[in-house]
């Protein structure tokens, strides 16, 4: 089995890599990644000089070098990780979403025509949904629930599988969809929620939470969010949707004194800022799809999340300093220079 897994030197996308490659020792993975801002080579230095593993410095929305990547692989599977992912960002510069999270996906899906893909795979998320309102804990995203955007990335994200439905239906690709809830865990990019709140306290820096903090997010540990994906892989029907969420409801606000109170910081170090524009209230995954056909569940509580991640952030700091100074985006020219 080959398997190509686009966006790999990003946060789940790596994660992914590593589960897989020590789930099947004997199946080779390519990894294309395009090295943005939230793409890091570094983070896949632990897999580098194995024989099952390579890396391709890429871009998906790049037709020529897909298809070249295409003809030289011969891959039976493509799971699609690459994405540009960040809300805010997205609210300065729509553009570079739609080049991204669309036209890349058709790109690789074309490419997947062309040479016959067993399994092309789509990881969403679930913001295509909307927002649910706070006062009604008893209602969750089902898979159908009609998509219903809030900003740029989560527009784009759903025009991506929308795009991955037609071309099941009109040119019979092999595929499935999976939309997620929030992803913790290790290599998590800085400036995303937890990891931001674990970095700024260790440093007794303020801690910015939007608004009031009472926005609600639906927690998944990445590694219970791998696992999924390789069940629909392995035993999920062609063409469907599959929900995965964690069951971990938290508002921002407890987000946020949880980790303060796993690395004995005070509460004092929060700070209210204005909301982000069009700010979703509350996200809540039904993952019933998952466990009824696929035989999933995920296996890790918050607290023992948080737990592991703020362990894992404490014990790699090199690895995030490097981010936040900058120094990370040299890694590939050291790496590569003298190849």
């Amino acid at each position: 089995m080959k398997i190509l897994v686009t966006g790999g030197a990003g946060f789940i996308g790596s994660n992914f890599v590593f589960y897989m490659m020590e789930k099947h020792p004997d199946y080779d993975i390519v990894v294309l990644d395009k090295l943005t801002y939230a793409g890091n080579l570094e983070t896949l230095e632990s897999v580098m000089k194995n024989p099952h593993f390579k890396f391709v410095k890429a871009d998906i929305a790049d037709r020529d070098a897909v298809f070249d990547l295409f003809e030289q692989e011969k891959f039976d599977v493509v799971v699609n990780f690459a994405a540009e992912s960040h809300v805010d960002r997205s609210i300065e510069d729509p553009g570079l979403f739609l080049t991204t999270n669309i036209l890349g996906t058709q790109v690789l899906m074309d490419a997947c025509r062309k040479y016959g893909i067993g399994r092309y795979h789509q990881v969403s998320t679930d913001e295509v949904y909307g927002d649910l309102p706070l006062d009604r804990t008893d209602l969750f995203f089902t898979e159908e629930t009609p998509i219903h955007t809030s900003s740029p990335y989560s527009a784009s994200k759903a025009s991506a599988d929308l795009l991955v439905q037609a071309y099941h239906r009109t040119f019979g690709l092999p595929v499935t969809i999976s939309r997620c809830s929030n992803n913790y865990g290790p290599y998590h990019f800085p400036e995303k929620l937890i990891p931001l709140i674990i970095s700024r306290a260790l440093a007794d820096e303020s801690l910015p939470v939007y608004g009031t903090g009472e926005n609600v997010r639906d927690w998944l540990y990445v590694e219970d969010h791998c696992a999924a994906i390789n069940r629909i892989l392995e035993d999920g029907r062609e063409g469907e949707v599959y929900n995965i969420g964690g069951h971990n409801e938290r508002t921002n606000l407890q987000v946020v004194k949880t980790i303060l109170k796993q690395l004995g910081k005070p509460e004092s170090l929060i700070t209210f800022v204005t909301d982000r524009a069009g700010h979703d209230l509350r996200y809540a995954i039904d993952p019933a799809k998952m466990m009824n056909e696929l035989g999933w569940q995920p296996t890790t509580t918050f607290d023992e999340g948080i737990r592991r991640t703020v362990e894992w952030y404490l014990d790699n700091e090199s690895w995030w300093k490097s981010i936040i100074s900058g120094d990370y985006q040299n890694y590939y020219e050291r790496m590569y220079a003298e190849r």
